[in-house]
């Protein structure tokens, strides 16, 4: 008899440490997925991607590029919030002109809307040829922001931008370096063109879309990624 308990106790212990390292596993694999990013290119082709505006997008040799415009190519898998986006790209010239929309309110029907009631994450006016305001450089909200610093490479330099949404708080860094660090209600300049966007609270969740600004204008991309927030992401 003795022996018989001791075999169940045996048991019991060693099906409980076979359940306390199964759960231990099974959370590192769901922090593993949480941290690993989702990628919205597919570098193939616009599967995911619509098409409003001016202009197209098309797939060459792996990357996103672009003729004509003023258009917007924008993800149609929904509304993004609390998450990180991450895009590669390049400009063709030493200095080209296009942006990364973000929380745009509801889905675009046409290019104009997301420049009014979105935010476009500029990209454009490298500081060393750059002839408008800083409210303009690449990595800041458009119209609304000033860069804490300007990293962005000229082309045809690749860039890598990581745009995060944390609830009402928008952060730019380019290059690795922060350019924006904005939260909803901070003040901004007056409007001061019919071509900026209005003022006003965006949602914390919204589409994302990437611009095609004219044929003057190319900027390639070969990454567009995102995952959500996790825990040290929030400084």
């Amino acid at each position: 008899m003795k022996y018989t308990i001791k075999a169940n106790h045996f048991l019991r212990t060693l099906v409980f440490a076979i359940l306390f390292i199964m759960s231990a596993n099974s959370s590192k694999a769901q922090l593993k997925d949480v941290s690993q990013w989702k990628q919205l290119f597919n570098g193939k082709d616009l599967t995911g991607w619509k098409h409003v505006g001016g202009g197209s997008r098309y797939v060459e040799e792996g990357l996103l590029a672009s003729k004509g415009g003023m258009g917007l190519l924008y993800w149609t898998g929904g509304k993004l919030g609390n998450c990180i986006i991450r895009v590669v790209y390049k400009m063709q010239k030493f200095n080209s002109n296009a942006g990364v929309f973000i929380r745009v309110p509801i889905e675009p029907k046409e290019e104009w809307m997301p420049v009014y009631y979105g935010y476009e994450v500029q990209i454009d006016n490298h500081p060393e040829t750059s002839n408008e305001d800083e409210y303009h450089i690449s990595g800041t909200l458009y119209a609304f922001t000033k860069p804490l610093a300007k990293p962005g490479k000229p082309g045809p330099d690749w860039n890598t931008m990581e745009i995060t949404l944390d609830g009402p708080r928008t952060i730019v860094y380019l290059n690795g370096e922060k350019v924006t660090d904005y939260t909803e209600g901070q003040p901004v300049p007056e409007r001061k063109f019919s071509f900026e966007p209005y003022p006003g609270i965006r949602p914390n969740e919204g589409y994302i879309g990437l611009q095609n600004h004219g044929d003057e204008d190319i900027v390639y991309f070969k990454e567009v990624a995102v995952r959500p927030l996790i825990k040290k992401d929030r400084k």
